[in-house]
């Protein structure tokens, strides 16, 4: 099978998934319950949802650069937030195509930005790792606060999350391990796999130790980029605090909302398009252990992926611009 119709049939399927868990989980909620879950919500708060999600990927992409930035290249964050939303918009509607939206991030700013590819590769990776660590710890606060009652689930279910976490965690440890030690994983992964050695000077190399200076504990980059991710968390748990009292009237506060991002977490870890079906099963967990009518889980889950949609279109749009401007310069299209 080739590996762009492999891709196109992970897609396919990985959608086909989603839908079929959003379909069964709605009937056994009811349609018309989920319905009725809208009723308390209005345009204007829709906007302010909408509002708060580009305000998200706008502290994502500051991240980003200041990482660059401190990397020794001043780029305009507002040239930088169109790649930015580019490989937003691929990571969240394919993510079964592993590292997609990240390698579209890294050709985009080395060949918009003119950054050194090595350098590139090496800000995205930074820039992820930082998401990924701020995410797991919320995700443990919230399995935490909840007294870890994901039991509701069916146990196929429960094994595939599970099974999610343990492998981002063991990924996250296996990094930090290595970056602590300054040990290679570049050279372990090359020499097990091929049995052959790399050079020093291999661009891998580069691209690793800069990751590896950047994780250095006393580095104040690496404590202004745990701030920033933070700080992105933060806004993600207002919205999650404010959608829930749209929805249903009522203040959840900022601990029971934690425990409910946390859970928004957990199901990005399962590849499939726009987490859906996913999101509203972990969710119903959530909002049955607060006390909240289920419905209102796939209400909130529903407005959550609308939005992130609507960031996601704005970056399929810069992504056609940028396949128009290539096509218009590979054909010597000239303006007129």
């Amino acid at each position: 099978m080739k590996f762009r119709h492999r891709n196109a049939f992970l897609i396919l399927f990985s959608f086909l998934l989603g839908a079929a868990i959003f379909i069964w989980l709605g009937k056994v909620i009811g349609w018309a319950e989920i319905g009725k879950a809208f009723e308390r919500f209005t345009l204007w708060q829709g906007v302010i949802i909408v509002a708060l999600t580009f305000l998200i990927a706008l502290v994502g992409n500051w991240r980003w650069q200041q990482i660059l930035n401190d990397a020794g290249e001043n780029i305009s964050f507002w040239r930088l937030f169109r790649i930015y939303l580019g490989g937003y918009a691929i990571m969240y509607l394919f993510p079964v195509i592993l590292l997609a939206g990240e390698i579209f991030r890294v050709y985009g700013a080395a060949q918009d930005e003119k950054v050194k590819t090595a350098k590139s590769a090496a800000s995205v990776i930074i820039e992820r790792i930082l998401e990924w660590t701020v995410n797991l710890l919320v995700i443990f606060l919230g399995l935490f606060l909840f007294a870890f009652k994901l039991n509701i689930l069916p146990q196929n279910i429960l094994i595939v999350f599970g099974i999610a976490l343990l492998l981002f965690i063991f990924a996250l440890s296996f990094f930090y391990f290595k970056a602590l030690r300054q040990k290679s994983i570049v050279k372990s992964i090359v020499q097990k796999f091929s049995r052959k050695e790399i050079t020093e000077d291999n661009a891998l190399f580069e691209t690793e130790n800069t990751v590896f200076k950047f994780f250095q504990p006393k580095n104040r980059s690496l404590q202004k980029g745990l701030l920033l991710s933070l700080l992105r968390a933060g806004v993600m748990l207002l919205r999650t605090w404010i959608l829930v009292l749209f929805l249903s009237g009522i203040d959840i506060g900022l601990i029971k909302s934690l425990s409910i991002l946390g859970f928004t977490y957990l199901s990005s870890m399962i590849p499939i398009p726009a987490s859906l079906g996913s999101h509203e099963v972990i969710q119903t967990v959530a909002f049955i252990s607060i006390n909240i009518p289920e419905a209102m889980a796939t209400a909130f889950t529903m407005i959550i992926r609308a939005s992130e949609i609507i960031l996601s279109s704005v970056g399929l749009f810069f992504i056609v611009k940028k396949g128009f401007n290539v096509l218009t310069e590979k054909f010597n299209i000239k303006k007129i």
